[in-house]
Parts: C-alpha cells; sequence; structure tokens
C-alpha cells in the first residue's frame, strides 16, 4: 500500500515538474517582469500568465489520478467519487470544497459554460430542475469540445462532454473556484 503510494506520488511530481515551467530558470521570489518592459500595463499579463500557469497545474495533478477507481464517497486516491475527486486535486492547491457535488456547485465564482477554461468546475443534473448530482474538472476547451477529467463508473476518466449523448444534455452550470 505504501509503496503504491509513493509510486503515485513520484509519477505525480514528475507529471508536474515535466509540464510546467522550470523553476531553475524563473525566478523563485521578487518582483515579476512584464514580457514587455515598454508596453504599459505588462503586468496584467503577468497576472494572466500565473492565472494559466496555476490552472495547468492543477489539471496535470489531477491528470496523475487517471485510471483511480470509483468508490461511492471516496475522498482519496483508493478511490474517489466524483466531489471527492475534485475536492482532492482542490485542496492541493489550497482551495477547500465542500463534500458533495450539489453543494461544490454553488462555490467560487459562476461561469458561462462556452468560456470554462481549464481547471474550472462543471456540473450535471438529470433535469433542469433537478439537483446537481455529478461534477466534472475542465481539461480544455476548444472548438472540439469541452474536455473534463472526473470520476464516474468507470473511474477517473477524461472525455469530451461535448460529444457525449450522456453527459451533454445533462451539462447544467460551470464555477471557478481558483479566483
Amino acid at each position: 500500500m505504501l509503496k503504491s503510494i509513493l509510486k503515485t506520488a513520484s509519477l505525480v511530481a514528475f507529471l508536474a515538474f515535466s509540464f510546467s515551467r522550470c523553476a531553475l530558470f524563473t525566478p523563485v521570489e521578487g518582483p515579476r517582469q512584464p514580457h514587455n518592459p515598454s508596453r504599459a500595463g505588462g503586468g496584467a499579463t503577468t497576472v494572466v500568465d500565473e492565472s494559466t500557469r496555476k490552472r495547468k497545474e492543477v489539471v496535470d495533478f489531477a491528470k496523475g489520478y487517471l485510471g483511480t477507481p470509483y468508490r461511492a464517497a471516496g475522498k482519496d486516491p483508493r478511490g474517489f467519487d466524483c466531489s471527492g475527486f475534485t475536492g482532492y486535486v482542490m485542496k492541493n492547491f489550497g482551495v477547500t470544497l465542500s463534500g458533495s457535488s450539489k453543494y461544490q456547485a454553488k462555490e467560487g465564482r459562476k461561469v458561462n459554460i462556452k468560456e470554462v477554461k481549464p481547471g474550472d468546475l462543471i456540473f450535471f443534473r438529470r433535469s433542469p430542475a433537478g439537483e446537481v448530482f455529478h461534477v466534472a474538472l475542465v481539461v480544455r476547451n476548444s472548438r472540439d469540445g469541452i474536455e473534463v477529467i472526473h470520476s464516474a463508473s468507470r473511474g477517473v476518466v477524461i472525455e469530451n462532454i461535448s460529444e457525449s449523448d450522456y453527459w451533454r444534455p445533462k451539462i447544467s452550470s460551470a464555477r471557478d473556484v481558483l479566483q
């Protein structure tokens, strides 16, 4: 068991390092410099870059759990349910979420579904008036559709919900919990 946890932690650390900017070549402390010092307002670009970087880190961390089995009420790598998975991922980035998708759907800032970004949460209802029953984390939003990573009956998987006959009609709302 401990060996499995250490293996998973090593894989996550490797993936995080591989897919992030190399810390060896960027300053750790001190003021950030705008990409174009001659351009007024360059600091705004740095904020956008930082937000994009953090979102990528969240997605990369979540991908480290691909294949983890589904477990009802599961909140850790032994097995996750949907809200346990999003809560576990976000907790590792200093964001505390409620324990159920129903309550997570009320946290953070509302986002238009068409404008979701990696790291945002998407919520699902079986009917427009029904309760939220599922949550997924956005991996990518492109003209090919919205890809999410979530813990479903098959375990932690990535899928394009825009192309899914099951998920597409159930898409209800989205929230940004990273801001």
